[in-house]
């Protein structure tokens, strides 16, 4: 699997932007792996779909705790490669040290889940099952006189007898 990503921010009060895309590899798609989702550790601002952030409120706010985070998630086996783009928080250094966290968090579910397909072996059986003897010995009187009365049927129209 591998991710990419970068963020991007204008200037002034706007809130940066995480882009990621992630993708499967053949291999990895050959294991049928689930779409994998976890909780990051990226705060997902108040009002996420506000661009910008003033001073003094939501996330610049003095005391302010994230109370959400942002859900990251990996493409299932059928699905293509996709890009994502996850507002984030404003802050005045532009540091933001959780997202490889997170994403490294990510790739670790996604590995227990290759794991898990990976220890469902391959399976290839094949098998027959014949008549028992009991129920050919069962048959066989039956069967013996019907081709008896065949082979009389047959000597009859032929016009001699078979011998016995």
């Amino acid at each position: 699997m591998r991710i990419e990503w970068h963020i991007t921010k204008k200037l002034g009060n706007l809130r940066p932007v995480l882009h990621y895309a992630a993708h499967l590899e053949e291999h990895e798609k050959a294991l049928a792996l689930p779409e994998v989702s976890i909780v990051s550790t990226i705060p997902k601002p108040e009002e996420d779909r506000q661009d910008y952030c003033y001073p003094g409120i939501f996330e610049r706010a003095k005391g302010y705790r994230p109370k959400e985070f942002h859900v990251l998630e990996s493409p299932s086996h059928k699905g293509h490669s996709w890009t994502r783009d996850l507002r984030l928080p404003w802050r005045a250094d532009n540091s933001y040290p959780e997202v490889e966290e997170s994403f490294q968090c990510l790739r670790d579910a996604v590995e227990r889940e290759m794991a898990r397909a990976n220890s469902s072996r391959p399976l290839d059986v094949s098998g027959a099952v014949l008549t028992s003897v009991q129920a050919k010995a069962m048959l066989a009187p039956d069967l013996m006189a019907e081709r008896f009365l065949r082979l009389a049927g047959r000597a009859g129209t032929s016009g001699h007898q078979p011998s016995l």
